[in-house]
């Protein structure tokens, strides 16, 4: 697991934070535990999780919605780019207090495992937001990011 990066701000006032993790799991492993909506329930603290467009080539690729929530609050996602077993990109639909949101999620192996890497652009939706939102989305990634690689940790631990 790695120390996230501060939210910043970039080009234009575009918000944007990083962060990451790793696992002993192959690639391979780890990218159906993320590219596949329905297997979020099995690692995250969400309780909701499935598709409500399919997508292509995969009904979890290109133009998938995908919807995850908890207790009725959760977002609706569009995939963007779906380049198994190593790139997925999403923009949210709704459900993030944030404008032109896009976050790329690389799972890269690294010789003994893989490395996940996280990242997200968006724009304050409400002025004074963004210290606060940034805040909340960094957490939230690294939470995501963190559970992941402990959940395939386990699993191919006990392969």
């Amino acid at each position: 697991m790695t120390a996230e990066e501060p939210p910043g701000t970039g080009a234009a006032g575009r918000r944007s934070y990083r962060v990451g993790a790793r696992t002993t799991a192959p690639v391979e492993e780890v990218w159906p535990l993320l590219a596949e909506a329905r297997r979020w329930k099995e690692w995250s603290f969400l309780t909701r999780t499935d598709l409500e467009r399919e997508g292509t080539p995969d009904p979890d690729g290109v133009g998938a919605v995908r919807r995850f929530s908890r207790m009725g609050i959760g977002s609706r996602e569009e995939v963007l780019a779906w380049d198994p077993p190593h790139h997925l990109a999403y923009t949210v639909l709704s459900g993030f207090p944030v404008r032109n949101y896009r976050a790329d999620i690389t799972l890269e192996a690294d010789g003994s495992g893989t490395r996940i890497d996280w990242a997200g652009t968006y724009d304050e939706k409400w002025r004074g937001t963004a210290g606060p939102v940034g805040a909340m989305l960094s957490r939230t990634m690294q939470k995501f990011a963190t559970g992941v690689a402990r959940y395939a940790d386990a699993r191919h631990g006990q392969r």
